[in-house]
């Protein structure tokens, strides 16, 4: 990152004059307040170097295992262009807002939730913005929704390392990112891309979770690994990482999310992660 990248002044800053410039050694942060009527005490964020890993998946998991646990949950959906969070909740808008800001949904469980499908006339209607724009709209989840007292705010990043995630990164105070990914061998690219800017970035990563670790057969109880050999070791391994959990692919799960009934779903498979949470 450039040495003048949070000085005010920037396009008219050079490297020689950035050596008397005030910003250099007290640089201005980019955190944004959260709404006046919200207090969040742990702001996690799950991430992935790319699509299909089940990011949202995880988010869920994650956050319906700490309501059971009895923490006070809300789940901020800012994969602005691919929202499913609202769908596995059984949760349809409009959201309710007042001049204070707007009401985070709440699902059957307790856990709130506020996701760009959760605003908009038609849920099917594709999202096309352009990157800023986006990027304001997440912002503003922070800024303008009413979360209320929040133990664990889980933010669904959308995939990737661009606009968004960096986005929240540097505008909301997150305490923490959990990188989820799968188990060929691109792992190891995968995971290190979300590393690297969590680490750019000056976040904590907590750990791995494994999605779409095997398939247990029905009949026989024999676990199936149908994207081949897990290399999450490796990768958490080399990072120093560990690995918080692995997840089957289970239909029971996948049927639970079309009916909008997974906060009824148990997630023993993630007990290592609820306990770093903790």
């Amino acid at each position: 990152m450039p040495e003048h990248s949070t000085c005010s002044s920037a396009s008219g800053c050079s490297k020689e004059s950035c050596e008397g410039c005030p910003s250099k050694n007290n640089p201005q942060s980019m955190i944004e307040p959260v709404n006046a009527q919200s207090s969040v005490k742990k702001v996690i964020g799950v991430v992935s170097g790319k699509g299909g890993v089940g990011k949202s998946f995880v988010t869920a998991s994650l956050a319906s295992a700490m309501r059971r646990e009895g923490y006070a949950v809300g789940i901020m959906d800012a994969d602005i262009t691919g929202p499913s969070i609202p769908k596995m909740y059984g949760l349809h808008g409009p959201a309710y807002g007042t001049d204070d800001g707007i009401f985070a949904m709440e699902a059957l469980d307790g856990t709130k939730i506020m996701s760009i499908n959760l605003l908009v006339d038609d849920e099917e209607a594709p999202v096309i913005w352009r990157g800023p724009v986006i990027g304001g709209a997440v912002k503003q989840f922070w800024t303008d929704v009413i979360w209320g007292e929040m133990d664990y705010l889980f933010v669904d990043m959308p995939p990737g390392t661009g606009d968004v995630p960096l986005t929240v990164f540097q505008s909301i105070p997150v305490d923490g990112i959990i990188i989820v990914t799968s188990p060929q061998e691109l792992v190891q690219m995968i995971v290190k891309k979300a590393y690297h800017m969590a680490e750019m970035m000056h976040i904590p990563v907590l750990g791995i979770v494994e999605n779409f670790s095997y398939a247990t057969c029905p009949d026989c109880g024999k676990k199936i690994k149908i994207f081949g050999e897990s290399h999450v070791e490796e990768a958490a391994k080399e990072l120093s990482l560990p690995v918080l959990g692995r997840l089957p692919i289970d239909p029971a799960f996948a049927k639970a999310a079309d009916e909008g009934r997974f906060h009824e779903m148990r997630h023993p498979y993630l007990a290592d992660a609820i306990e770093a949470l903790k």
